[in-house]
């Protein structure tokens, strides 16, 4: 015969429940490449939605800028993650024996664009290379710009600088630049008064992926669990950001960066989505952050070719792909 408790048993456990301490989250500092945006929707929504709370972590977002450069923090043990730019860095980093491997690649294109004016001869991708003048930032100038010199014919002769100030290329009809499929086409259009033609170099055989997560050599061989769950959460971030409500997490990026609008970040999303910027490719089939070695390989030969990477790097030693290609976030895909 099986006796029941007595009464006050199930009330003694509930109070020894409720003064026991909670688990601690494990502390996790991700330092980012640029100001707070809607292209880091998907990590300020896993803060937001307690994503990275549910998977045992409190993540701190260190938000980046022009006078920053938080891949330094990674690389010095003061960050435990890095939002990767492209798969250059990551190139750099091997050739320079700086311990770091990317984990996820949450771009399956990189938002890099080239834009012009319509109707002033520059309609065309092919076209472009004729534009009397290039505005070009630096970065893109030591890193895309042999690329695009090599495969499409441009030239280093018409190159202008570009400092983040579209003012030059609106005044002049017969330039191109630089510029994020989802930020530089909203600005010019708003304070220059035309909409330009935007040309997405990922569809023009630049197949880097883009906004990697980066972490430390010895983060991994210490704590994959502790990797692991940062990159799920981070990709169920983003599944939530582009399907779900993304309230919480745009007023958290508007908090961090005051410049921000709804209106810009409306934009964006919106574009991000038609793009296939992080649903696309090999991520509607494999989830978000996926990763394939064998374009990798492509691209970095396609780099190291043009002279914007060294040659003779062991991939290897640069990426893992332990926790990507899992299928996670295909939930919340969209058709493309």
């Amino acid at each position: 015969m099986i006796r029941s408790l007595p009464k006050f048993v199930p009330a003694l456990f509930a109070g020894l429940l409720s003064c026991a301490p909670a688990f601690a989250l494990d502390k996790v500092i991700f330092a980012s490449n640029w100001l707070a945006q809607a292209e880091h929707g998907g990590f300020y929504q896993a803060v937001a939605d307690g994503t990275y709370a549910k998977y045992g972590l409190d993540v701190t977002i260190l938000p980046g800028g022009p006078q920053k450069n938080n891949r330094l923090l990674l690389a010095a043990g003061r960050a435990d993650f890095y939002m990767g730019d492209n798969l250059i860095g990551e190139f750099s980093a091997l050739a320079e024996k700086i311990p770091i491997v990317t984990v996820a690649a949450i771009f399956q294109k990189d938002p890099l664009v080239f834009m012009s004016h319509p109707g002033a001869g520059l309609d065309r991708f092919d076209d472009l290379p004729k534009a009397d003048k290039a505005f070009v930032g630096l970065a893109t100038l030591t890193t895309v710009w042999p690329w695009m010199e090599k495969k499409w014919g441009f030239s280093r002769a018409k190159v202008a600088t570009y400092n983040f100030n579209s003012a030059p290329f609106i005044a002049d009809r017969h330039s191109i630049e630089q510029g994020y499929l989802t930020s530089e086409p909203f600005a010019i259009a708003r304070s220059g008064g035309f909409e330009p033609n935007v040309f997405l170099l990922a569809d023009h055989g630049y197949e880097t992926y883009a906004t990697t997560i980066e972490t430390r050599r010895d983060l991994l061989q210490k704590s994959p669990d502790l990797v692991r769950r940062f990159v799920e959460a981070s990709i169920l971030g983003w599944a939530h950001y582009l399907h779900g409500d993304n309230s919480a997490a745009n007023a958290l990026i508007k908090r961090e960066n005051p410049d921000m609008d709804d209106a810009q970040i409306a934009f964006s999303i919106k574009q991000m989505k038609a793009h296939g910027i992080v649903e696309s490719g090999d991520a509607l089939k494999l989830g978000i952050g996926a990763m394939d070695p064998a374009r990798i390989e492509r691209f970095y030969d396609d780099m190291a070719g043009a002279g914007a990477a060294p040659a003779g790097l062991d991939l290897t030693k640069g990426f893992d792909y332990s926790f990507v290609n899992k299928g996670l976030g295909l939930e919340g895909a969209g058709a493309r």
